[in-house]
């Protein structure tokens, strides 16, 4: 497929680590250490999988939004430099491995993979009716450490539920920012978010608060897992701390920082969040 490396940088495939960190921190902790190398590996594949045909469909279902907005207009679909065809063959073969991994995990896995997609998928499409599509983007990426948990165990308890109601908030959080450089275009395409409904000021707001609860969702988790004891707390002591980092590069009036903020920082928050784990 010759447009299968413009699609590859366009899903910014680099970017699995966002989900990639929370998925092994449930594994270990459901695993109370080192889970089975092989369910681990199968773990990582089906995020990769999985999040790779999600990109792809949202690229596919955003592209003449796309190609409206200065900020997205030089992606290979809104420039036609790569066609729809090619993406739908690359989220067909994506999410088929994604269900074909999650087959060889376990039956749940498998039974799940499905809903799992369905899920990712539908994201794309809430900016179109609902100004809170941040929370259900939150949504999906939880599934991360859930199906995790569910790899390892086969079932789920209140330990993956309170870390992926920590990763629905630091989402929310980090993508509410990340929104209100789009915050005109949004506004004329017809399109919802947080920063187009309530203008960017009491966005930056939500999006602080909503990182607030994330620290306290992970401080809970601690609680339901004994083994998470004072390396764990210093770990989401230092993730408080880059939150609040992030929080002071982004002003109402100077969006510039952004992509710093939403890359760099959270890059390292949920590295570093998964090696004190």
């Amino acid at each position: 497929m010759k447009s299968l490396p413009l699609i590859l940088r366009d899903i910014r495939i680099e970017h699995t680590l966002f989900a990639l960190p929370f998925a092994v921190m449930s594994a270990f902790i459901a695993a109370g250490g080192m889970p089975e190398t092989r369910i681990l590996a199968l773990i990582v594949i089906a995020l990769f999988f999985a999040r790779s045909a999600a990109m792809a469909f949202n690229r596919l279902a955003d592209a003449r939004f796309d190609a409206a907005n200065p900020r997205t207009a030089k992606r290979p679909l809104a420039s036609k430099k790569a066609d729809s065809a090619s993406y739908i063959v690359f989220i067909a073969v994506s999410s088929a491995a994604f269900c074909i991994t999650a087959w060889y995990i376990n039956r749940i896995t498998f039974m799940l993979s499905p809903a799992a997609l369905g899920v990712v998928f539908l994201y794309s499409y809430t900016k179109r009716f609902t100004p809170y599509s941040h929370f259900f983007l939150g949504f999906a990426l939880s599934l991360a450490p859930i199906g995790a948990w569910v790899a390892v165990t086969g079932e789920i308890t209140a330990v993956p539920l309170l870390l992926g109601t920590a990763v629905i908030f630091w989402l929310v959080g980090l993508d509410i920012i990340y929104s209100c450089q789009d915050l005109d275009h949004d506004k004329s395409a017809g399109l919802y978010s947080i920063p187009s409904r309530f203008g960017i000021e009491r966005a930056l707001r939500i999006s602080y608060a909503a990182h607030i609860f994330m620290v306290i969702f992970l401080l809970l988790s601690s609680i339901f897992a004994p083994r998470l004891g004072a390396v764990y707390i210093a770990g989401v002591i230092l993730t408080a701390a880059l939150l609040w980092y992030e929080h002071s590069l982004v002003k109402p009036d100077d969006l510039t920082k952004v992509n710093e903020a939403f890359f760099n920082v959270n890059g390292v928050i949920s590295v570093g969040l998964m090696i004190f784990t």
